[in-house]
């Protein structure tokens, strides 16, 4: 009797034990029949509008081929990104999907995948500027990055402090003051720094090197491990089977996206 008593309660708690770990999040984006993902929509090229208007992009395209293999319709939500974290925990969107940096300081309010690219932060010039020849020569300038993104860390990690930091909306309004030369330099993810750069041959130039280097990850909210779990599987399958790799060529020429590259 005590064996049958002992092992009732082992078959007991393995159920409260399971019923803990679903938390159910992945079947309500199942139910639902969609995986809403926030993101700006004016980062090229990980997601951005055409002159149309329809949303392209590496990220685009990587989500909705998720999104077929899951069974789920992918729906877009843009969202200002210097407060995109909050939106996600007020349950505005189910994910960011948008070449969001993994960083200490965002991992103690959201949860990420593992990281599915490899960026860096580094620093944009005008094509004709001739004071600056590497990252050391940056001092007494005025630096331009996007409000609320991990260029503003990359910021403190210049030899020398600028003389003045503006935030703006998005990396291409930055770099817009930038041709007109109301700032000096702009530092910006380096795949929408090079995206931009190859849009106007002859109006920029990057200084040689990486400010830092930086996992791109999907961010969920904390405790939905279910959803982040089906999505990093569907994941690990598009990298082993090249879909990933495909998918970087199409928008870098090369494959960004293979962790023994890193």
């Amino acid at each position: 009797m005590r064996k049958l008593i002992i092992a009732a309660t082992a078959l007991l708690a393995l159920f409260a034990t399971s019923a803990i770990a679903a938390d159910g999040s992945f079947d309500k984006v199942k139910s639902a029949g969609k995986l809403v993902i926030g993101l700006d929509d004016s980062f090229p090229p990980m997601g951005y509008r055409d002159a149309s208007g329809k949303l392209i992009g590496f990220d685009i395209d990587a989500a909705e081929e998720l999104g077929k293999r899951l069974g789920i319709k992918i729906e877009w939500q843009p969202t200002a990104w210097d407060g995109v974290i909050h939106s996600l925990n007020a349950k505005k969107f189910d994910c960011i999907w948008n070449g969001m940096t993994i960083t200490d300081e965002r991992a103690k309010q959201v949860d990420f995948t593992k990281p599915y690219i490899m960026d860096g932060q580094i620093a944009v010039v005008n094509y004709k500027e001739k004071r600056f020849k590497g990252l050391d020569d940056l001092k007494n300038v005025k630096v331009g990055v996007q409000k609320g993104s991990s260029a503003l860390n990359s910021v403190k990690k210049l030899k020398t402090a600028p003389a003045e930091t503006k935030e703006y909306e998005d990396n291409p309004k930055a770099l817009l003051d930038l041709e007109a030369g109301r700032i000096d330099v702009v530092i910006v993810d380096n795949v929408a720094g090079r995206d931009f750069i190859a849009k106007r041959p002859g109006k920029f130039k990057t200084l040689p090197g990486f400010i830092s280097k930086e996992p791109f990850g999907v961010a969920f909210r904390q405790g939905e491990k279910d959803l982040l779990g089906k999505v990093q599987m569907t994941l690990d399958k598009m990298v082993k089977d090249g879909t990933m790799a495909k998918i970087s060529r199409k928008w870098f020429a090369e494959d960004i996206t293979n962790p023994k590259k890193w």
